[in-house]
């Protein structure tokens, strides 16, 4: 922490499944308190899947905190804090898209919102996709479909694709990969 800046107490405010919501007391340059949120995440892992002819599949899914459906990336949260996000991304690749790929490439690291949450999210490339079965969950609902990454680019300009990890994830990859 900053010399300037020194946490004197958090105190746990909810716990979830996912989250934990802490109210931080901080000192301010030995003068005064302030209290900041922070939000524990246990972390996640995402995947960037190309089919052979280039193109990206993506998932469509409700989200509930937007009221609406996303078209993203594969993802999902790590089972524990110590699982490997590549372990993580391979599960989530297969249980989403009913592909696998035991050679994913890491491509990146996100921290989605730096200023109240440590969520941190591996991002892999999976590029040898092999057919096997989809394992949805009995509440996820998940539409598939392959997109050239030109389209992707439009997606997200048009602000169709909004969700940061997989904006991030799929300029990274279209920088990396020259498409």
């Amino acid at each position: 922490m900053s010399e300037n800046i020194k946490r004197i107490n958090r105190e746990l405010k909810f716990k979830g499944s996912i989250l934990e919501f802490y109210q931080d007391t901080m000192e301010i340059n030995g003068d005064h308190t302030a209290v900041w949120d922070f939000i524990h995440h246990k972390g996640a892992a995402a995947v960037v899947p190309v089919l052979e002819d280039g193109r990206i599949l993506m998932v469509r899914q409700y989200r509930n905190a937007l009221e609406r459906e996303t078209l993203e990336i594969p993802a999902g949260a790590l089972d524990a804090a110590d699982e490997p996000g590549i372990v993580c991304a391979m599960r989530e690749l297969e249980e989403e898209t009913g592909y696998r790929d035991d050679t994913l490439e890491h491509l990146i690291t996100l921290r989605t919102t730096v200023a109240f949450c440590d969520e941190r999210i591996e991002v892999f490339v999976a590029r040898n996709l092999t057919p096997s079965k989809q394992h949805l969950d009995e509440d996820e609902f998940i539409e598939l479909k392959a997109y050239t990454m030109e389209e992707l680019k439009q997606k997200i300009f048009s602000k169709e694709i909004e969700d940061s990890k997989t904006v991030a994830a799929l300029m990274a990859y279209a920088v990396k990969y020259g498409c």
